[in-house]
């Protein structure tokens, strides 16, 4: 089940490609990383398929799941939303004398703590605290506890809680991809061990409920199409909450380009020149996908690279995973969510704390993505099926929350006190020694004293992947 296990029992070499993929400043999506390992000859799996062994030693690839229609009305949808979450979160409760569950004050990991107080095991909740004072998880997680007096509530002070970028390179960062979970290497070690010491056997995690349950902006393309009458007022919204010009956005909602001219078009302007702009339409919120771009620091060997791959993606004709485009945000989000919370799982489990992701379980994706899109993305609710579906179990005051916590202080802050550790991090980069990273382009970056939210992002990635590889790549004897 592992893919590095099979490439080192094959001694497979790191495929450089794949690599550079994930430098880009987003995880790669649907097709990009569907079936790509990093080590050359060993392939995964698609998603959404099995691999089937013959008594006689062959073996083939079989589809066994295909994404609901989406055609159920919220209140019936919710409902099976609400028996299938609720399945998912009593198989973690069931058979443990105790569990833990993160509860950051938002939608997702509230529902799971109301949920897993209702079954036999002892809660344990646990939240970081935010260095930023704006930030009103914090009052929203306090809600959430006085209503949960039978579990035990950790909050380490800000005083004691270790800053992201902090103890890179502590864990063994070998496993199947660079995660980004990297970044989180000392806030992982000091979770597990504060909740194992209070006996925790399973920690569950809410990745997976933005993908599911937030209106994604794909959807206003799909809603014109089923419910047209309601555009004008969700455009409005939409333009409020995510500002953009209006006549890209309209372009975008007339585009009928397939999924793979949106690849290619991914491809040509994979480098951002703002002599030469990507067409309107590929850019607006209601496109395939948003365009992720390669980080400054990557070298010419590393974008061309990843051209080729989006190249010859697209020269395959690949079909969207759904012909709506809302559907098709979710589920490649769904899927990118997948692999990341497993990357975590790894890391995690080798610290004695397995996690479980219950809005990724297989009846709560199909539940969730069989509601009607125009529903789904109601412009009006903050997560309407998740809402409706918890309506009885989390109090409905919780529920009426319609912010979400930002954490960018938080970023900005780790980076300044960690900014020399990261720097000596890349001093020897094995990322530079196969000519992927331009190591003065990166500590050119690093020296900024204000990063772009795009380069805040490439950043994890490229830290990944520096740390992935100098495990997977050992010297030998190492």
């Amino acid at each position: 089940s592992r893919a590095d296990v099979l490439a080192s029992a094959c001694c497979a070499p790191v495929d450089e490609r794949q690599l550079a993929l994930r430098l880009l400043a987003s995880p790669p999506p649907y097709p990009l990383a569907d079936g790509g390992c990093l080590w050359r000859g060993v392939h995964a799996v698609p998603d959404g398929h099995g691999l089937l062994l013959e008594a006689d030693g062959r073996a083939t690839v079989r589809r066994w799941w295909t994404p609901p229609v989406p055609e159920l009305p919220l209140a019936q949808g919710a409902d099976a939303v609400r028996r299938a979450l609720t399945a998912a979160v009593d198989s973690c409760t069931a058979e443990r004398k105790t569990v833990s569950s993160d509860l950051s004050g938002g939608m997702d990991s509230t529902s799971l703590c109301f949920l897993a107080a209702r079954g036999p095991a002892r809660l344990v909740t646990f939240r970081w605290e935010s260095v930023d004072p704006a930030n009103d998880d914090a009052a929203w997680a306090a809600r959430a506890t006085a209503r949960l007096p039978g579990a035990e509530h950790v909050l380490p002070g800000r005083a004691g809680a270790p800053l992201w970028f902090s103890g890179m390179d502590s864990l063994d960062g070998a496993g199947d991809e660079p995660g980004v979970w990297v970044r989180d290497s000392a806030k992982l070690t000091t979770l597990a061990g504060l909740m194992t010491a209070r006996g925790s056997a399973l920690h569950l995690s809410g990745g997976g409920g933005d993908e599911l349950f937030a209106a994604l902006p794909p959807y206003l393309h799909d809603v014109l199409r089923s419910d047209p009458r309601s555009v004008p007022g969700r455009v409005r919204r939409q333009r409020a909450a995510r500002p953009q010009p209006l006549l890209r956005l309209l372009r975008g909602l007339a585009d009928r380009s397939t999924f793979s001219r949106w690849l290619t078009a991914w491809a040509d302007h994979l480098v951002p020149d703002p002599a030469k702009p990507p067409p309107a339409r590929f850019m607006s919120g209601t496109a395939w996908g948003t365009f992720s771009a390669m980080p400054p620091w990557a070298t010419p060997a590393a974008v061309g690279a990843v051209r080729s791959v989006l190249r010859e993606a697209a020269a395959d004709a690949p079909e969207a995973l759904a012909a709506q485009r809302g559907q098709h945000a979710a589920l490649a989000g769904v899927q990118m969510c997948g692999r990341a919370f497993r990357q975590v799982d790894q890391a995690a489990t080798g610290l004695g704390l397995p996690y479980a992701a219950p809005f990724l379980d297989d009846s709560v994706i199909e539940a969730a993505l069989s509601v009607r899109v125009a529903d789904r993305g109601a412009p009006d609710r903050y997560k309407p099926v998740l809402a409706t579906a918890m309506r009885g179990v989390v109090p409905d005051d919780l529920l009426a929350r319609s912010t979400k916590g930002e954490y960018t202080a938080d970023f900005y802050f780790a980076l300044r006190r960690n900014r020399a550790a990261l720097a000596e991090l890349f001093n020897e980069s094995r990322l530079a020694r196969a000519g992927l990273l331009d190591t003065a382009a990166l500590a050119a970056g690093l020296a900024r004293p204000h990063l772009p939210p795009d380069v805040m992002r490439a950043l994890d990635n490229t830290l990944a992947c520096e740390v992935w590889l100098r495990h997977a790549i050992r010297p030998p004897g190492g």
